[in-house]
């Protein structure tokens, strides 16, 4: 009996799958091991290939469009932004055994940023800054808009209002489910009134590299888009605490309304 209702289960999508895909379809890099890295993330599971490269596949359909996305964009961010950012190598095709195309990106080395550990805050604050600043500076003619591509990413918040308010419902007794209400109202009565602006989508410790207690890298630009900048402000929350947090807002300028939403892309 199958697993999931998908293609293939994520936990079918192992080395010798991998090996098989590597090589029929690009015989230079056969005879470089493979090893599953753990954890390897969620939208993708993650293998490296030898010393220098790494490879993604999409565990599920839903995360599928977001490969031809990075293959196409990402070398263009990269023009602008003075972190390191994953570099496509190559981009895999599907096969009878594995349904969606997948990538192969350049291995960067560093730790994964964590608020447990004793790195400099504001210092890296300041690096946090710098990245969003050049992401959002970046021009977004023709990049893609939010969707179902990116689970709606720098779109509007009114997306998740139902499962947001259903969910605080069921809490009721365990949070202060008027408080977060509260936020979440009043970041729906709020828009992004300016141009649309190229946002990371998904920024968590998780996709954040760090080497000497500075950003080196950052990972996953899965769910990019253009939009509103406030999703990607998330991570002063999740992250930072208060000082540092102040200090990324107060770098960036981010007006009242803005911070508002962010703090509803939180809490939903």
């Amino acid at each position: 009996m199958k697993r999931c209702s998908e293609p293939i289960c994520k936990e079918d999508i192992s080395v010798d799958l991998v090996r098989k895909l590597v090589h029929s379809q690009f015989p230079k890099f056969v005879g470089l091991p493979i090893i599953k890295v753990i954890p390897g993330g969620w939208d993708n599971v993650t293998f490296r290939l030898g010393d220098n490269l790494l490879i993604r596949l999409p565990s599920a359909t839903r995360y599928s469009a977001q490969v031809a996305k990075e293959q196409k964009w990402l070398p263009i961010l990269a023009k602008s932004i003075s972190f390191e950012i994953p570099r496509p190598t190559a981009m895999g095709k599907s096969t009878e055994e594995y349904p969606w195309n997948w990538s192969i990106y350049n291995w960067i080395v560093g730790e994964v940023a964590s608020n447990e550990s004793d790195l400099d805050q504001i210092k890296l604050a300041d690096d946090m800054v710098r990245f969003l600043a050049q992401l959002h500076s970046i021009d977004p003619t023709e990049g893609p808009e939010p969707g179902d591509h990116n689970f709606h990413r720098g779109g509007s918040i009114e997306f998740y209002k139902s499962e947001s308010f259903s969910l605080i419902d069921r809490l009721q007794g365990i949070i202060d489910t008027k408080a977060i209400g509260g936020v979440i109202q009043q970041a729906l009565s709020t828009t992004w009134s300016r141009p649309p602006v190229w946002v990371h989508g998904d920024l968590s410790a998780t996709n954040l590299l760090v080497t000497e207690g500075r950003l080196k890298a950052v990972l996953d630009f899965g769910s990019s888009a253009v939009g509103d900048p406030a999703c990607d402000f998330a991570i002063a929350w999740t992250l930072f605490g208060s000082e540092a947090r102040e200090h990324i807002r107060s770098g960036l300028g981010i007006d009242e309304a803005t911070w508002n939403r962010a703090k509803s892309w939180v809490l939903s």
